[in-house]
């Protein structure tokens, strides 16, 4: 008996895979438009449009692709237009969200200002953008309702005192994160001012290190405190102490948060002092030659390295672009004490830094002089401002501390705040950012008010972070808080506001944690925003009456049955 074969084609059983648009693999052919956009020009080239062009002839001559792109590699986004509600967010083009005015970042490496470079800063704030500034958890400054006809001149200034916003946004290598003590703690392991410097010098603004799949964050410490967030960087440096090399940099890459959350790895590979800047560069380069380009929300390195594993990434790392084994290393000592360095503390020379907090990281342009003001005033020229949305004034003489202390309180930067009006952190939000649904700022500055005086009963004597996020993608950071807010509308007795979903439990590693975790999400559980105090008072009393032999709230509401959380 004959067996006809079917006259249709045999299917596969799989689909042959799509391309993830690696250079190194698939090529360098654009696979989407923000691709297209980069490759038709480098995000770098924008400048010269920007001072020739659209600041002469004003906002409407801007090119879409310039304005919804490539002005980001020098710091600019427009702002969110006044007015349009968080619900509408996700429905509207960008041209819909955009403001005719501009948010500006201002890069500054490792948080490090001089006193003159403050005052510059504060003078453009109070000049060009209505006194308006935000100490961001980057360590930068950002500036709104920035004018396109005034960022030449807000360039020029801020170039003459060695600031600039080169690479502050896009995808890029975006601000080094570095300690805040550096060069100044007694406690330092290795002070990383050098390793920053030259890596700024050398790849900040080189149009082969411009067109990377995504941003690519990279963080450099060598306190014991390590407060510099390195777990949630693509690419730390962190200090430790070879038993056999010395002192140099334990190596983790792939961490990043948004909204699939994912913290950095070890490679288990020790960096000595004077490898760092080619590892720094060789990191860079995998992430731009192996990077995904494909889809957007898969093209950050964390995704790369979840497919490769640290193993793989280590190799590839020495074997394609060090051309050399790096010595194995061991990881960073348990933290010694809070990373966001406020209170008065000694320095290695016998002078005084002195740590501060802002509400939620919002100053201004008049703060921002009058610390200038401040610092020359008892001797100093040096202030950095922290991951934590801190600032730190350093090289205080001992017989000034007091004075400095008294000046900074006055301002409405508190020394010895109180746990929420110390551990609590805020994005932009909805009063500017196109991304965000609800208000941030505001209300966590009210909870933050309401707090102290509900909980004033409690003694907490461990820190407690409440981190507020104005939408998914977690620049404040809430996945790794105690409590994390991230900003939606939600629906309560069938009326539409905004609100908050919850997550509990999350941390970095610190003096009362271990190794850091992501929080969980309680099934169920979204406050509205003006319940917020109301329900920290709620979580926090709970937290304080079931908890067992001193049990950090992280630990305790991991464990708690979801209906003490709801």
């Amino acid at each position: 008996m004959t067996v006809q074969a079917s006259s249709r084609s045999a299917r596969p059983t799989t689909r042959p895979a799509k391309p993830h648009g690696q250079w190194a693999v698939d090529g360098a052919t654009p696979l989407n438009h923000n691709e297209e956009l980069k490759a038709a020009d480098n995000g770098l080239n924008v400048r010269e449009r920007i001072e020739q062009t659209y600041a002469v002839q004003g906002f409407d001559s801007i090119d879409p692709d310039d304005l919804n792109g490539r002005m980001r590699w020098w710091g600019l986004y427009t702002q969110r237009r006044p007015g349009i509600p968080g619900g509408r967010t996700a429905q509207l083009e960008p041209h819909e969200l955009s403001d005719r005015y501009f948010m500006l970042r201002v890069r500054l490496d490792g948080g490090a200002v001089t006193a003159e470079q403050l005052r510059v800063l504060g003078e453009i704030s109070t000049e060009f953008a209505r006194d308006t500034a935000d100490i961001s958890d980057r360590q930068n400054v950002q500036l709104h309702w920035i004018r396109i006809e005034d960022v030449p001149a807000i360039w020029a200034r801020l170039e003459a005192v060695g600031m600039q916003t080169t690479e502050a946004c896009g995808d890029t290598p975006r601000v080094i994160l570095g300690s805040p003590l550096a060069g100044v703690a007694a406690d330092e392991l290795i002070d990383p001012t050098a390793l920053i410097e030259q890596i700024l010098q050398r790849f900040i603004g080189d149009p082969e290190l411009a067109n990377l799949p995504r941003k690519f964050k990279s963080a450099i410490t060598g306190h014991p405190s390590l407060d510099v967030v390195h777990e949630t960087n693509d690419i730390s440096l962190v200090g430790v102490v070879h038993p056999e090399l010395g002192v140099g940099y334990d190596l983790w890459v792939g961490g990043g948060l948004s909204t699939n959350p994912r913290l950095a790895e070890r490679l288990g590979a020790f960096v000595r002092p004077q490898e760092a800047v080619e590892v720094w560069h060789a990191v860079l380069q995998i992430f731009r030659d192996y990077g995904y380009r494909r889809l957007r929300q898969k093209a950050r390195l964390k995704f790369l390295l979840a497919d490769w594993g640290a193993e793989r990434f280590r190799d590839v790392l020495e074997t394609e672009y060090l051309g050399r084994r790096l010595p194995d290393g061991p990881p960073p000592a348990p933290p010694t004490g809070p990373g966001d360095h406020v209170g008065v503390h000694e320095q290695k020379d016998g002078r005084w830094y002195v740590g501060a907090a802002p509400t939620v990281g919002r100053v201004s342009g008049s703060i921002l002089t009058n610390l200038a003001d401040l610092l020359e005033s008892v001797g100093s020229d040096r202030l950095r401002f922290t991951p934590h949305q801190k600032l730190v004034l350093l090289d205080i003489p001992t017989e000034r501390v007091d004075e400095v202390v008294g000046r900074v309180e006055d301002l409405g930067l508190r020394t010895a705040p109180s746990p929420f009006r110390r551990s609590t952190m805020a994005c932009t939000g909805i009063e500017f950012c196109k991304l965000a649904i609800v208000e941030t700022k505001a209300t966590a500055a009210t909870a933050i008010t309401e707090l102290e005086t509900r909980l004033a009963d409690l003694s907490l004597d461990q820190p407690l972070t409440l981190n507020v996020n104005g939408c998914p993608n977690s620049c404040a950071r809430i996945q790794t808080a105690d409590i994390g807010l991230k900003g939606q509308i939600i629906t309560v007795e069938g009326e539409q506001v905004p609100g908050f979903q919850v997550h509990l439990g999350g941390g970095l590693t610190s003096p009362d944690r271990e190794e850091p975790g992501l929080g969980r999400t309680v099934r169920g559980v979204k406050v509205a925003a003006e319940g917020l105090p109301d329900y920290v008072e709620r979580v926090v009393r709970a937290w304080q009456r079931e908890r067992v032999d001193g049990e950090t709230f992280a630990t305790w509401a991991h464990r708690a049955d979801e209906a003490v959380l709801a």
